[in-house]
């Protein structure tokens, strides 16, 4: 489960042929050993949760970096190592 990114405490990872779990793109969050799930296209939360502020921020980053997730999720889904993205800053 490869790190894409980590800002203010969270850590954001994306997990190779995951797209059977949940059935869409998504991102999993961690912040102090809770963690969400969220999706790509929209930001909503598919399972989990994480503190409302933080949840906030991974939804911004999402937006921010958008393309860039959809890129690596094609790459995870077909077993590719995906790439780094920018923290939010």
């Amino acid at each position: 489960m490869p790190v894409l990114s980590m800002f203010y405490g969270i850590v954001i990872r994306m997990y190779f042929f995951d797209d059977r779990r949940h059935g869409m793109p998504h991102v999993h969050a961690e912040y102090g050993g809770e963690q969400a799930v969220f999706n790509i296209e929209n930001g909503d939360v598919l399972a989990g949760a994480l503190p409302s502020r933080k949840s906030r921020l991974v939804q911004a980053w999402i937006e921010i970096h958008r393309e860039e997730l959809l890129a690596n999720w094609q790459l995870a889904v077909n077993g590719e190592e995906v790439f780094k993205i920018d923290p939010l800053r």
